[in-house]
């Protein structure tokens, strides 16, 4: 099953959301300021993640700036914590199954969440257009 971790206010997340939904493609949505993020869902993201946490937080944030802290110096259970204190942290949105991770919305990279057989038909539909 696919998770998206969204916010309410956030453009990228209705676009990813709306893309799922032209494919109906099965989705649970997680919205990360009314239901507590987990270690497990932090835990996930992480495992799909090819750069860690370099790869889901935005080290911009204005509360690491207030807080006065460097995500680099932490250690991997005090960030963990961290973001599950104050998910504002993570980018957004965030889009898993059990073996890719996407973060942000782009055209071209969320087809990897199409079905194999849509996926099949989606490049031959784009190849098609070319031709033309």
């Amino acid at each position: 099953m696919i998770q998206i971790y969204t916010t309410p206010s956030c453009a990228s997340c209705r676009k990813a959301k709306k893309w799922f939904d032209q494919y109906n493609i099965p989705y649970s949505e997680k919205n990360i300021f009314s239901i507590k993020l987990s270690k497990e869902d932090i835990f996930k993201m992480l495992a799909n993640s090819e750069n860690g946490f370099e790869d889901i937080i935005s080290t911009r944030s204005k509360i690491f700036k207030e807080k006065q802290l460097d995500p680099d110096a932490m250690s991997v259970q005090s960030l963990v914590d961290f973001i599950i204190e104050y998910p504002s942290v993570l980018k957004r949105p965030i889009i898993l199954n059990e073996n890719e991770l996407q973060v942000g919305y782009n055209n071209e990279d969320i087809t990897i969440f199409l079905p194999k057989e849509l996926r099949k038909s989606e490049a031959f539909s784009a190849f098609d257009k070319e031709k033309e």
